[in-house]
This record gives C-alpha cells, structure tokens and sequence, in this order.
C-alpha cells in the first residue's frame, strides 16, 4: 500500500512541470527622462500625492484618494488604518517628515516613476519615496523604502 502511494505522488510530480513565462525585455527597461522630456503636470501630481501621503505622518489627518488621482487598488490599499502603523513606525524612527527632494524621472513601456528623496528631521533617515504614474495619468503605485545610492547603474540604455 505504502509503494503504491509512493508511486502515484512520483507520477504526479513528474508529470507536473513548472510553466516558463515569457517576457518581453522591453517591459522590463527603465530609461532615465530628460528634463525636456518631462511633463510638469506630472510631475506636481506626483509630488502632491506623494506628498500627502508622507504628512499624514505628521498631522494624523488623510484625505482619501479619489478615482480622478489614483487607480482603483491604490485607493483600495491607501487606508488611514494603514497608513497610521506605517506612520507610527516612520515616526519613531525617523522623525516628522519635512518634504521630497526630486532625484530623479525614470520610464518604462508602461508608466513614469518619480524617484523623490523623503527628508524627515532625523538624520539617520535615508529614505526614498516612488510614485509610479500608468498611461491614463493615475497613480498605479506608492513605494516607500530604503533610499538606493546605486539606482542609476541598475539602468538599462
């Protein structure tokens, strides 16, 4: 009885084969902007929502996104509630924020990304803020994380 099991779980991860996923390679290049090329209502838009979110650390008070700003899993995944124990932990570890220094305007096939410099009051803060912008002009993303000295050599020309 045991060999009999032993064979139908064989036969059955032998007959099981991981899928390959094509990708295009195109999908997956990041070009840096020019500043010509840059759209400056864009750019606010990022900057603004980017922004609001970060100061919601300080003022305790967030004013939802609308469908006319973000997509809809943004909206979705942007919550006070969340948004409060991600504070709380900015917080105490960096201090109040103080605003976003621009470092940067980056582009793939399908969106803009605006690479900002979070500054807080700490020093020890080095943090960085990504606000991804789809072709319909929404916000289809807000990353926080570790600020990347070697962003730039990760391009690809």
């Amino acid at each position: 009885m045991k060999k009999a099991i032993l064979i139908i779980c064989l036969s059955l991860l032998v007959g099981c084969k991981s899928k390959t996923i094509k990708r295009d390679t195109e999908d997956l290049k990041i070009t840096k902007v020019g500043a010509s090329e840059m759209n400056s209502n864009q750019q606010k838009k990022a900057y603004d929502l980017g922004k609001r979110v970060l100061e919601t650390c300080n003022t305790s008070k967030f004013k939802p996104f609308n469908g006319t700003e973000v997509t809809q899993s943004v909206m979705e995944n942007t919550t006070e509630e969340r948004l409060t124990k991600t504070c709380q932990r900015f917080r105490q570890y960096y201090g109040s924020f103080v605003d976003l220094k621009l470092d940067g305007v980056y582009k793939t096939k399908h969106e803009v990304i605006y690479r900002y410099h979070a500054l807080y009051t700490k020093k020890v803060a080095n943090k960085e803020l990504r606000v991804f912008v789809n072709e319909e002009n929404l916000i289809s993303a807000i990353k926080s994380m570790d600020w990347e000295a070697n962003f730039e050599s990760k391009l690809n020309d």
